[in-house]
């Protein structure tokens, strides 16, 4: 039943993958809100533009799955919520907890696959530890209703410097936590893209066939991240998970139509680029 769910994530025409993540709202930290303030509006006009899975927790998959008719984006549900996204570590408790019955709750809202977290973060071995376990329980869970498993492996960089929700492009260190999902049992990998793009090869090699989908880091230039995107599937990605450079975009819908155009039609940099005002 797996291979069916991956079936609906991920695109017929080129065997790729867009992903639009809208569950930064889990994890309460300033600024996180920018842009997705009110979700009925946000995952409407993401359904109107079309990409191929959205990325939501349970309280907001609703308004994705009470949108009548067949041909939507299919679900990605956010499993696990934590406290380590801020400039500064919590001193007491740093935490990543499941919902509870995961793999039932994510059939029960038609999901195609669940996405959870493994972190690497400086100075908190413990967070990583409680991943781990956090994996662990879900896998068996995973095989026995068919539902994909996406571990999004996410090296930190140190929290005073950019907080853990800037991606750290070391390529070692991407390399290994990513070898790390798969070996603990991923169907999918969401991973950070390396500085050098031109070695991206090497993390899809760590992968081992899992198809590897990359994350999307903070707010660039439409052409800074039209070209990773382009340099990163001509190194072997299966598609992209993009957040906020598609719903801090002020043409959202215009940029996901380039952003998919590249992802399934191979459509060029400056090609692209001239679809987001189409």
């Amino acid at each position: 039943m797996k291979s069916f769910r991956l079936k609906r994530l991920f695109n017929a025409r080129s065997g790729r993958c867009f992903d639009v993540a809208v569950d930064h709202g889990f994890f309460n930290q300033p600024g996180f809100l920018n842009g997705i303030e009110d979700m009925r509006q946000v995952v409407k006009t993401l359904v109107d533009a079309g990409p191929d899975a959205i990325q939501l927790t349970l309280g907001m998959a609703r308004h994705l799955q009470e949108i009548q008719g067949r041909h939507k984006p299919s679900l990605v549900l956010r499993t696990d919520v934590a406290n380590v996204y801020g400039k500064t570590l919590p001193e007491n408790r740093r935490f990543s907890l499941m919902i509870e019955e995961t793999m039932l709750q994510a059939v029960r809202h038609d999901a195609v696959c669940v996405c959870v977290n493994l972190f690497q973060i400086p100075g908190a071995p413990e967070v990583h530890a409680e991943c781990v376990e956090n994996i662990l329980r879900l896998k068996p869970e995973s095989d026995y209703y068919g539902m994909p498993m996406m571990v999004e492996p996410l090296v930190f960089q140190a929290n005073a410097e950019a907080g853990g929700y800037s991606v750290n492009g070391d390529e070692t260190a991407i390399t290994h936590l990513v070898r790390q999902a798969v070996e603990l049992g991923a169907d999918i990998i969401k991973a950070d893209p390396t500085d050098n793009v031109s070695r991206y090869h090497k993390v899809i090699e760590a992968a081992s066939g899992i198809p590897v989908l990359v994350r999307g880091g903070g707010r660039v230039s439409d052409r800074v991240i039209l070209e990773r995107t382009q340099g990163l599937l001509q190194q072997g990605a299966a598609g992209i998970v993009y957040g906020r450079n598609v719903i801090q975009h002020p043409q959202p819908k215009g940029i996901t139509r380039a952003l998919m155009a590249m992802v399934h039609d191979g459509m060029g940099v400056d090609d692209a680029l001239a679809l987001i005002t189409a």
